[in-house]
């Protein structure tokens, strides 16, 4: 692909895993060739929107979402400006994309299939409540972690969609953020990952085989 496609691909997969998140809290997503968003406020330290292609219209963009105190917008090609609408840029951040490779030497991560596995990774990970266990049903979603000899969570992801898989809720509680990345490509070596990051984080994928393949921003209203 690309450079343009893999962008659009990995907002695209990144949208998709929005709509599963806020799905399974009961919140209905929405999608067109603009833009996937939801119409009621969305779960912590998720957008509100993401945008599919440039050059969508802001004003457009902020009518379909509550646009109010705590709403923001991910702007997939950080071409937007929402500063006239009381949004200010909460941080930027890099696109990535690793192609299918050959078996890294590094061992897989272990999928997380029952609830109390994933209320054990939830609150390693930080997130809490916001992994249900609604995730573990759906095929477009695997929730994968490292243990320690005593079976205790140090690391862990989720990798969303079908192809390309994308790489998100990246922690590594022991082990460097660059094992993770690595045991990630080990776990899906013959796909094709996508993911983003912000400029402290980059590093440890990019030394994982992950290039960068454009900008994006996110927005915050208030």
């Amino acid at each position: 692909m690309q450079e343009d496609e893999r962008v659009a691909a990995a907002a695209r997969n990144n949208a998709e895993w929005c709509d599963i998140v806020c799905g399974s809290q009961g919140l209905a997503g929405r999608t067109d060739a603009d833009a996937w968003w939801v119409p009621h406020p969305s779960p912590q330290w998720y957008p509100d929107a993401v945008t599919l292609r440039p050059g969508v219209d802001a004003e457009t963009l902020l009518a379909r979402i509550d646009a109010g105190p705590g709403a923001s917008v991910k702007d997939s090609f950080a071409d937007l400006d929402l500063s006239g609408y009381g949004f200010r840029v909460l941080f930027d951040a890099q696109w990535i994309h690793r192609p299918p490779s050959a078996p890294p030497v590094d061992t897989p991560l272990a999928p997380v299939t029952t609830p109390d596995e994933l209320a054990a990774w939830a609150a390693a990970h930080g997130g809490g409540d916001l992994f249900r266990p609604a995730l573990l049903a759906d095929p477009r979603v695997r929730v994968l972690a490292r243990h320690d000899d005593r079976g205790v969570v140090t690391g862990g992801a989720v990798l969303s969609g079908d192809g390309p898989y994308g790489v998100s809720n990246l922690f590594a509680r022991v082990d460097t953020s660059r094992a993770i990345w690595r045991a990630v490509c080990a776990t899906v070596p013959d796909a094709p990952l996508v993911g983003y990051e912000s400029t402290p984080e980059l590093a440890p994928a990019l030394s994982a085989g992950f290039t960068t393949t454009g900008p994006l921003r996110i927005w915050l209203h208030g």
